[in-house]
């Protein structure tokens, strides 16, 4: 008997990748979204994701703060693939009810309806985030291994951007975060997505229905929204490059970040899907590359073919993290995972897609800036 799996979020940049790839393996989908303007723009119904799987899938528009559209949207669901989030660090640090009320209340009421018998589902698949780690595992070579807290504002507006040992305060390296590493986030994001996570993998285990979270580095690819300013550098620098705009990097340019491939992730779904053996555990999901904001930023530009200017402002923004590099080994032994896309092919994918797109303007990215500064986190 055919499958059908719900995806919330699903008219997304994830979800509409996992859609389709699903549908073509004879899987039935549901997608469940929002459509909401900040990722989709102001006419949500032309945007590209949403255009993708608009008349492949059974498609209701509807919130996972909504019991009603959960129900709708249950019926019949053998597998439920949940990743209608609201994303971003720095905005989850003022909209601070509006993350709590998508992130945790709308997987409440998902979870609510599974305690209560309202909806037999054989397997749950929740989007998790590298941003519960905080700033990671680090070594220190006086005290070990060590989880540093948030680096403090005072170093910082001094231009010291490096993370310190909570212990001694002393040098530390950085070390790739396995899933054992503590989990304790610097951003409301960060906590809205480690309740989610943590919830589902409790009550999934107390009604009997495997779990598994999928902790995210950064998404990247052909269909990522170039109209969210407030979350992906890749989009946001495109954006700026595009419109000629000179491209300002935080902090010192050295802050790195771990990118995967969209059909990367989309593959680690997949196995998480069809695995009948792998309950109640949480992956990392990345391409174990490490690339500065820098590098990315150069690469962009010379790959766009720009004359654009990169500068590097010392500015940060309260809630960022400096580095963090994925651990794989435990999704490679337990599901067989492997990255295939490394960074110079994917960011080639990427920006073939890009130069096909309408240009987006950059102010939107400007305001969100200023809006950040009045709220006391960008400085």
């Amino acid at each position: 008997m055919t499958k059908k799996v719900l995806i919330t979020g699903g008219a997304g940049f994830i979800g509409s990748s996992l859609a389709l790839r699903l549908l073509a393996k004879d899987y039935q989908v549901v997608v469940l979204d929002t459509l909401n303007p900040q990722i989709h723009g102001e006419n949500p119904d032309q945007s590209y994701t949403y255009n993708l799987i608009k008349d492949k899938v059974d498609f209701i528009k509807g919130s996972v703060e909504n019991a009603d559209d959960w129900t709708r949207a249950l019926d019949g669901a053998n597998i439920v693939v949940h990743l209608a989030a609201e994303t971003g660090t720095g905005q989850s640090m003022y909209q601070v009810q509006r993350y709590i009320d998508t992130n945790i209340g709308g997987t409440g009421i998902l979870l609510d309806k599974l305690a209560n018998k309202d909806a037999h589902i054989e397997k749950l698949i929740v989007a998790s985030s590298r941003s519960i780690y905080g700033e990671g595992k680090y070594r220190c070579e006086t005290d070990g291994i060590v989880y540093p807290n948030s680096r403090l504002e005072r170093d910082m507006s001094n231009g010291d951007f490096e993370v310190k040992c909570p212990i001694c305060s002393g040098h530390v390296e950085m070390l790739p975060t396995d899933e054992i590493s503590l989990s304790h986030p610097v951003s409301v994001y960060g906590y809205t997505k480690k309740a989610q996570e943590e919830l589902a993998l409790l009550v999934g285990d107390s009604v009997n229905i495997p779990v598994i979270a999928y902790r995210f580095q950064n998404v990247y690819g052909p269909g990522q929204s170039l109209k969210n300013p407030y979350t992906g550098i890749l989009s946001i620098f495109s954006t700026q490059i595009k419109n000629g705009k000179e491209i300002n990097i935080f902090e010192d340019g050295l802050e790195s970040r771990d990118f995967v491939y969209i059909d990367d992730v989309v593959n680690a779904m997949i196995l998480g899907i069809e695995n009948a053996n792998v309950a109640g555990e949480v992956f990392n999901v990345g391409s174990n590359e490490k690339l500065t904001v820098l590098d990315i930023a150069t690469t962009l530009r010379d790959k766009y073919e720009s004359k654009v200017s990169i500068k590097i402002t010392g500015n940060y923004r309260l809630g960022d993290i400096r580095d963090n590099i994925a651990d794989l080994k435990k999704i490679k032994k337990m599901l067989g995972y492997s990255p295939q896309v490394n960074f110079k092919q994917g960011i080639s994918n990427f920006i073939d897609w890009v130069n096909l797109q309408e240009v987006e303007k950059a102010d939107s990215y400007e305001k969100s800036l200023i809006e950040m500064s009045e709220k006391g986190l960008y400085k």
